[in-house]
C-alpha cells in the first residue's frame, strides 16, 4: 500500500473544505497538485493505478 507524507504544511488549505476529487467528501487537504483529496483517498488511487509486476 502507497503510504504518502503529506506532514508538509503545503497539504493543508487554511480556506476550508473542498469536495475531494475522488470521493466528493469534503476536505481541507491538498494535493501535492492543490487538488483537494484525502490523503486516504490518494493512497488507494495510486495502489490501484500503479502497475503490479503481474501486470506485464
Amino acid at each position: 500500500m502507497a503510504l504518502l507524507d503529506w506532514s508538509d504544511r503545503k497539504h493543508f488549505d487554511p480556506t476550508g473544505d473542498k469536495p475531494c476529487v475522488l470521493c466528493d467528501k469534503p476536505t481541507p487537504l491538498r494535493s501535492d497538485r492543490g487538488k483537494p483529496v484525502h490523503k486516504v483517498c490518494a493512497e488507494e488511487w495510486i495502489d490501484n493505478h500503479t502497475p503490479k509486476d503481474t501486470d506485464q
